[in-house]
């Protein structure tokens, strides 16, 4: 392998990829502006649940009962009734997304000792929202008697039961979401920039003229994806920066050992653009194949839906995602404080995905040229 030759061809790549204004901007810009968007758009976190209220009690204590609810930021107050109709009309038309409901002789039966029966009910349309509304409705409930036994002098129950997320305090969700969006982001301009580059070079016949030259098609391989990876590591720097500095991600884990990760999840992004350039003779064809890769390894990769709750063969089937590694990885050091040894499995498993990805496309791009 001639050193010249692959230099002068990485310098000539990284001149046709900066002397285009549209790749500078979906080089640097892109990456950032779909950092922001998926960071404040990926967001599983529940608040401000418009809610309706039934009172057929109009006491202070069901009155106190309803403060608690909108007191904690979960809920908001949007109707108020004194018809049991009115909730199913209100769900029905979009109005409202919870209700409460307080029967008559909440108050006495609250003086009594007496538990009294309020009823909740959510919309299900949205099952992630029905069962995290339904969740904080239970515990702000939990709470409230709490206080009201503790004010009568009486013992809430025999055990004191105090909870505390141990990674992850807040329970914010784009704690969890930002770090997986970097996995992602960079997934895609790896396969964006080695498969539709390469392609486009074959749809103008400039890498005819290349095949002609002294290069082997070893070093046109090295020349083309040294310069993808470069930028791809530059990209994720970039993206990490953002998640730090704009969105407060804490990062607790080891930088050196992201570092390693990184590298080998784009050397198997690179290896897949390489795959997908060679079985795709137009731009078209290749971004569409691209698109056939992309989302199945979001699905896989537990960016959306936990592994753990897929069925047994798709749990399987993403040990064959890269993405899905780099998100453990990524996860565990960003919020775990993870190192080397906590994380080796992951890395391990992307070392051999980048050698044999590599190894795999290289031979079968030479063949293909």
């Amino acid at each position: 392998m001639n050193r010249l030759r692959v230099r002068r061809m990485i310098v000539k790549e990284m001149r046709q990829l900066f002397r285009d204004p549209r790749t500078k901007r979906i080089i640097f810009a892109a990456p950032i502006i779909q950092l922001l968007a998926f960071g404040y758009a990926v967001n599983t976190d529940v608040r401000d649940v418009a809610t309706i209220v039934v009172d057929h009690d109009r006491s202070p204590e069901s009155r106190e009962l309803v403060d608690a609810f909108t007191a904690s930021g979960y809920f908001r107050l949007a109707l108020r009734s004194d018809r049991s109709a009115e909730i199913g009309a209100a769900l029905d038309r979009g109005r409202a997304v919870a209700a409460i409901e307080i029967p008559a002789g909440y108050a006495v039966e609250l003086k009594a000792g007496r538990g009294p029966a309020v009823q909740f009910l959510v919309d299900g349309t949205n099952s992630n929202t029905a069962t995290v509304a339904q969740g904080y409705a239970g515990q702000i409930v939990q709470d409230h008697g709490a206080r009201l036994a503790a004010r009568a002098g009486l013992r809430a129950g025999t055990v004191d039961l105090r909870t505390r997320a141990w990674f992850n305090p807040s329970l914010e969700s784009r704690v969890y979401n930002v770090p997986a969006v970097v996995g992602v982001i960079v997934l895609m301009m790896c396969l964006m920039l080695t498969a539709l580059g390469i392609v486009r070079e074959r749809e103008v016949g400039t890498l005819e003229q290349l095949l002609v030259s002294p290069l082997t098609p070893g070093e046109l391989i090295l020349g083309k994806t040294v310069p993808v990876a470069a930028i791809a590591v530059l990209q994720i720097t970039l993206v990490t920066a953002v998640a730090l500095l704009w969105f407060r991600i804490p990062l607790t884990g080891s930088i050196p050992t992201l570092g390693v990760a990184a590298v080998l999840y784009i050397l198997s992004g690179l290896s897949v653009g390489l795959f997908i350039s060679t079985i795709s003779s137009t731009q078209q064809e290749a971004f569409l194949s691209m698109y056939m890769f992309i989302l199945p390894a979001i699905i896989l990769s537990g960016f959306m839906f936990p592994v753990d709750t897929m069925p047994e063969l798709f749990q399987h089937l993403t040990l064959l995602n890269p993405l899905r590694h780099f998100l453990d990885v990524v996860r565990g050091i960003f919020l775990k404080g993870a190192g080397m040894a906590d994380v080796w499995p992951s890395i391990g498993t992307l070392l051999v995905m980048a050698v044999a990805g590599l190894t795999l496309a290289t031979r079968r791009f030479a063949r293909t040229l």
